[in-house]
């Protein structure tokens, strides 16, 4: 029996920091996992960058509000579904993904917490364990599941290695360089026959 682990920005949705970053006019926010495997890294310079401008949650749910899955992501999804157990597994937060699993349907995802003030600024964050996509595969992998695994960026590649199967998807040409032994996929129906191949083995 298996369950298919995904990622969510990037994969599923735009970067929602990305977005941010667009929307604000501070480029700064545009790095993202992609650009830098070290997430503590990359958060605690991301909470310093809004404390700076004076920017809180409200703003980003604000952008947030605007931001649709990317075409073809809730037909692939929903096909992935119909076939098997789902889950997403990603590094954004609850408060951020709401609006965004509403728009997918409500899929199951794992995912972190801000820390958030009564002024609503953004003050920490709580990660749901170390290595979480990591942690979750071999959990699931713990109790009979198979995993295959999608996703895009360097904190993907853990629990891709970790699967029965895993797939780069739209992801940097870097990333690909670097591990050229997984097969890396542009377009949903390619992602999609790949995952019905691995479950029809």
């Amino acid at each position: 029996m298996d369950i298919v682990c995904l990622d969510m920005e990037g994969v599923l949705v735009p970067e929602i920091w990305v977005a941010f970053s667009e929307a604000t006019g501070l480029p700064e926010l545009k790095r993202t996992t992609r650009d830098e495997p070290d997430y503590d890294k990359l958060m605690t310079f991301r909470l310093q960058v809004l404390k700076e401008h004076g920017l809180g949650l409200k703003e980003i749910q604000d952008v947030i509000s605007g931001i649709d899955p990317m075409p073809g992501a809730k037909e692939f999804l929903d096909a992935l579904r119909e076939e098997g157990q789902v889950i997403i597994l990603s590094d954004t937060f609850t408060q951020f993904a709401k609006p965004l699993m509403r728009k997918l349907g409500w899929p199951t995802l794992f995912c972190n917490t801000l820390e958030v003030a009564e002024d609503g600024a953004i003050t920490g964050y709580k990660m749901r364990a170390a290595h979480s996509k990591l942690v979750t595969v071999k959990a699931l992998q713990s109790v009979g599941f198979e995993t295959i695994a999608a996703g895009d960026s360097h904190n993907d590649l853990e629990m891709i290695a970790a699967s029965k199967a895993g797939f780069l998807f739209r992801s940097t040409d870097a990333i690909k360089q670097e591990h050229p032994e997984l097969a890396a996929f542009e377009t949903f129906d390619e992602l999609l026959e790949a995952i019905r191949s691995v479950r029809a083995d």
